[in-house]
């Protein structure tokens, strides 16, 4: 791999950071100035008078970042090709990204009309108003021409690529709007072929260039400590971005870092042994492991003798004494009894891996870190520092025990070196961002991990805010803990569907089945719906809402659309044998509005792999809602008499409805929600 070519990518990664610092900033923006981003941010031509001077600025300077981003991009995939320009183009199966089969579309199409301008800009987009997408590359290949001394202008420029672009049946027509940009329209053709293949077929994932070994760090409690409100977003956007990468086809272990080795054992096991002195034959009783740990770090502060013993019992533990150990893993199974009962009710699922695993690791990193000069002596500490910037590592204590610091290089070295890990992705909060860059630098800096070959993100998110818009908590005080959270919402879930009498509509396995669907639904997509860097107030009233962007919302308005066909007397498997011989209905302006939603479903996965924001699926989610409503209200699928007797079915669009509810389907399970037949 070439030097050119590792700073181009460098350039590529700054500039990617660059654009979501940018976007994050005018979220806020446009938060406080009650706008609609889509309002503000406009295309290049367009004049952003009037706007504040700070988010015009943004949103100019976002524009160049991301034109810029697009030309590093394909000037590093140009020299890690050995300086060869990919110029062929191969139509994509049906099913795949429209978006991305367009840019490689209008790549070829620069690469024939432009072969002596190599950072040519791809520059496509979604568009609501002219066309279905928009090329617009024109501008800035104007500009590069302008440097170059040659004299074009943006529609002279647009004109030729529309005649270099090959041929493409998914295309119907190309026009120029403005000042060069190109107004794609789709052929509809392409919305039977990939529709019909997913009532055929199922709903299938993009093409990955490469399945990748990635390890997803998540929810990662300390043990004999409750779960609380943090724990509920990172298992939250921990699973839901599992989810993400199996259906993507990727090979994702889900490691669950549990903070069980440490001084606080000490104190534990030393309070264990003279609560319930016969624990080595009889299992005591913890019923509230909590209430245990603060006993024992009252103890632990108030008597001398006590502390002495706590920290001979932490020796005797890590010197892998066998009583010790025993009283140890006791604590640790009560406690992990305790997590499983609330992940199995979030549908979480990872494998515990503790501190105390990486125990004889963290000795060979020490050993490892010395023999490579890269530790400090700091008042009898051993640092080391990643970036000058930013503070050291302390990779051992001065008293000669290891740190989190030391626990999370010994991890990393782990994770690349044994478990082969492309791609490591820790779900933790937006106040460890600090941690994460050392340790990443660390871990560069070491030789421990290569940049180039492993991709390091850390998937922070904010806290959740009460409804008075502070830290969430109880009315003492006291953090909220998650199964209190759970409960509260299974109850006011239950009370809702009683308040529209569903408790008699349905049976009390449908009750059940419904009651939890919405309950642990709606807190999950409320949380998932929000951008994860921000804060967000939790509120029940709210999540609970059956209009808008809710879980209920879109859960009522699948099991809508599945009562469709049961009310055509058509099940599945009977329209999956229709779509056998029956195009599906794309006639109506409705039914193609709908189709083409439908058919962004790849894409939008696609740009959720590359920044990890499950926000965005949420909001697909409820375009394919809206355009729904929008088709049934303008389209009869079924069609009755005055006595309401059937009198026409049109199969073509109950498939249509088909497609929708399996797409549908399919962003629930990324997003961890369960479906119900009947709410």
């Amino acid at each position: 791999m070439s030097y050119e070519y590792q700073k181009l990518q460098h350039r590529a990664e700054v500039a990617e950071h660059e654009i979501k610092l940018i976007e994050d900033k005018l979220h806020y923006l446009r938060t406080e100035l009650s706008k609609n981003i889509d309002d503000v941010e406009l295309p290049s031509h367009t004049s952003v008078a009037g706007l504040p001077d700070e988010l015009a600025q943004l949103i100019t300077e976002n524009i160049k970042l991301k034109m810029r981003l697009g030309v590093l991009k394909r000037a590093a995939e140009d020299e890690g090709k050995s300086g060869k320009r990919k110029v062929e183009f191969q139509e994509p199966v049906a099913g795949s990204s429209i978006l991305s089969a367009l840019q490689k579309y209008f790549e070829a199409a620069i690469n024939r009309a432009y072969p002596d301008l190599p950072d040519a800009p791809v520059v496509v987009a979604v568009s609501g108003k002219f066309g279905d997408y928009q090329c617009n590359s024109a501008m800035p290949i104007a500009q590069l021409l302008k440097a170059k001394g040659e004299k074009s202008n943006p529609r002279e420029v647009a004109q030729k690529l529309m005649d270099a672009v090959p041929p493409f049946s998914w295309v119907q027509k190309l026009d120029i709007a403005g000042p060069g940009f190109i107004n794609i329209t789709l052929n509809r053709s392409i919305g039977h072929k990939a529709l019909n293949e997913i009532v055929l077929n199922g709903v299938k994932p993009p093409v990955v260039d490469r399945k990748l070994t990635i390890v997803c760090d998540f929810p990662s409690p300390n043990i004999a400590k409750d779960l609380h409100v943090g724990h509920l977003r990172a298992s939250i956007i921990g699973e839901s971005t599992c989810r993400l990468l199996e259906f993507l086809g990727h090979n994702v272990l889900r490691i669950s870092h549990l903070g069980d080795w440490g001084t606080q054992f000490g104190m534990l096991i030393a309070h264990l042994q003279d609560k319930f002195p016969d624990y080595e034959t009889k299992s005591p009783p913890i019923g509230d492991l909590q209430m245990f740990y603060k006993e024992s770090k009252k103890r632990f502060d108030e008597d001398e003798v006590f502390k002495k013993r706590a920290y001979e019992s932490v020796v005797k533990l890590q010197s892998y004494d066998p009583v010790y150990q025993k009283a140890w893993k006791l604590i640790c199974d009560v406690s992990k009894k305790e997590f499983q009962k609330v992940f199995e009710r979030l549908d979480v699922k990872a494998e515990d891996v503790g501190e105390s695993f990486y125990q004889s690791r963290m000795e060979q990193v020490v050993k490892d870190l010395e023999e490579k000069g890269l530790l400090e002596d700091d008042d009898g500490r051993k640092v080391m520092f990643g970036r000058a910037d930013r503070i050291p590592f302390t990779i051992v204590k001065s008293d000669g025990g290891f740190t989190y610091d030391t626990s999370d290089m010994a991890t990393i070295q782990y994770r690349i070196n044994e478990l082969k890990a492309e791609w490591i992705i820790y779900v933790v909060d937006a106040g460890q961002s600090t941690h994460f860059e050392v340790l990443e630098a660390c871990a560069v800096k070491a030789g421990i991990m290569d940049p180039e070959k492993v991709r390091l993100d850390h998937v922070q998110f904010g806290v959740v805010l009460g409804e008075d818009k502070k830290k969430f908590k109880t009315r003492s005080g006291e953090t909220v803990k998650l199964v209190a959270l759970l409960d509260e919402g299974l109850k006011r879930a239950g009370d809702k569907l009683k308040e529209r009498g569903r408790d008699e509509a349905l049976t009390a396995e449908e009750f059940k089945i419904a009651q939890e669907a919405i309950a642990y639904g709606c807190i999950k997509y409320a949380d998932l719906s929000h951008n994860r860097v921000h804060e967000y107030v939790f509120s029940f009233d709210k999540m609970l809402e059956d209009k808008g962007n809710t879980a209920v919302y879109l859960l009522y308005m699948l099991t809508r659309i599945r009562s469709i066909a049961r009310l055509a007397g058509h099940t599945p498997e009977s329209l999956k044998e229709a779509a056998k011989s029956t195009p599906i209905s794309l006639d109506h302006e409705k039914e193609w509005n709908l189709a083409k939603v439908l058919l962004r479903f790849t894409e939008t996965l696609e740009k959720i792999a590359r920044d990890l924001y499950l926000h965005h699926l949420c909001e697909y989610l409820y375009e394919v809602s809206t355009a729904f409503s929008e088709f049934y209200d303008s389209c009869y699928c079924v069609e009755k008499d005055a006595a309401g007797t059937i009198k026409k079915i049109h199969i073509g669009r109950l498939l249509l409805c088909e497609a929708t509810a399996m797409i549908m389907e399919q962003c629930f399970s990324i997003l961890s929600i369960r479906t119900v037949s009947k709410m």
